[in-house]
């Protein structure tokens, strides 16, 4: 791994530099919050560790930062401030993990090879699409043949676990624990329900994407 420490205390920085070269890692280390952000904005790492409290400028402003300007490497907040209301501010900020001094440098490790196996942010699917049916999960849209369809959530969540799985059969059981988080038969036809509801506002006219697998369950698929 190319990792890149941001982080200004004389004792902590030079103890995580030497672990990582010696486990085999190439580590660059900065101490200034200025210098942290020019690196991590215009260099090529894997991971990037990063202090709360520097000189210069802040990590929450340097993380801040070089997401507003589309760098999607991996963060993670090396800090003594390890209040919830702290842990949740740098995850806001940007940041993907969090860990709290003293720390033990095994479980530092353990969390860069956790962050490193993720899928790049480019690579997170956020479109999903069947046929000509499109649903945009971060705008929280849906249209077939380039009109906008209006979901409730219930119908969205519906819709979005039936894509999610296209061309398999999932059964009433698995849709009332996926989308309704039911763990038992509500003994109603809420599924069979909001599957006809879904049909018609996703039909309007054009060929059935949602068919009914008699005695399975339902399936989502292109026509055929």
């Amino acid at each position: 791994m190319r990792i890149l420490l941001i982080e200004d205390d004389a004792e902590t920085a030079p103890y995580i530099v030497d672990g990582l070269r010696r486990a085999g890692h190439v580590a660059e280390h900065m101490s200034d919050g200025r210098d942290g952000l020019i690196r991590a904005a215009g260099g090529d790492y894997d991971v990037i560790v990063v202090d709360r409290m520097l000189p210069g400028l802040d990590g929450l402003t340097i993380v801040k930062m070089i997401r507003s300007v589309g760098v999607k490497v991996p963060v993670l907040f090396l800090t003594a401030r390890g209040g919830i209301d702290d842990r949740v501010e740098g995850l806001e900020a940007g940041g993907d993990d969090y860990l709290t001094k003293p720390f033990a440098f095994s479980e530092l490790m353990a969390r860069l090879g956790a962050l490193t196996r993720r899928p790049p942010l480019a690579q997170i699917e956020t479109v999903l699409q069947v046929a000509d049916l499109e649903m945009d999960l971060i705008g929280h849209r849906v249209k077939r043949g380039g009109k906008e369809i209006d979901l409730q959530p219930r119908e969205f969540r519906l819709l979005e676990y039936l894509m999610r799985n296209v061309g398999r059969v999932v059964t009433r059981t698995m849709l009332l624990e996926k989308v309704w988080e039911f763990h038992f038969d509500p003994k109603t036809k809420i599924v069979e329900t909001h599957i006809s509801r879904l049909r018609a506002k996703i039909g309007r006219g054009a060929p059935d994407l949602i068919q009914t697998i008699r005695g399975s369950g339902y399936v989502i698929r292109p026509p055929s």
